[in-house]
């Protein structure tokens, strides 16, 4: 699997209309095509979720009291990078528009 973060580095962040047709062309069907995305983006977003849960646990310090928080100007930093990146359903709509995802249907997996 490619780096999700690279990939996404000069992807528009922002929501915009797109072209129905265009959606449905490569499954023939709209709620396929929205099936496959909502999966992919589901997908994307526990990934994402892993990779920021495993860089700021490197950061995390045990301590006998919850009153003592310590801010990391590097942890602080990673977080703003995660929550810059566009939304997964965005980056999975990307992916489906440019033929990058590879549909499966239960019925061919059992065969």
């Amino acid at each position: 699997m490619t780096d999700i973060k690279n990939k996404v580095q000069n992807l528009d962040p922002n929501v915009k209309a797109r072209n129905i047709k265009e959606m449905v062309r490569p499954t023939g069907n709209m709620f396929e095509a929205l099936v496959a995305i909502s999966k992919r983006a589901n997908q994307i977003s526990n990934q994402l979720k892993r990779e920021l849960h495993t860089k700021l646990e490197e950061f995390s310090v045990t301590s006998d009291t919850i009153e003592e928080i310590h801010e990391n100007k590097e942890q602080i930093e990673i977080s703003k990078f995660y929550e810059r990146l566009p939304n997964p359903a965005i980056i999975a709509t990307e992916e489906y528009l440019h033929g990058e995802l590879a549909i499966k249907y239960r019925d061919e997996e059992k065969g």
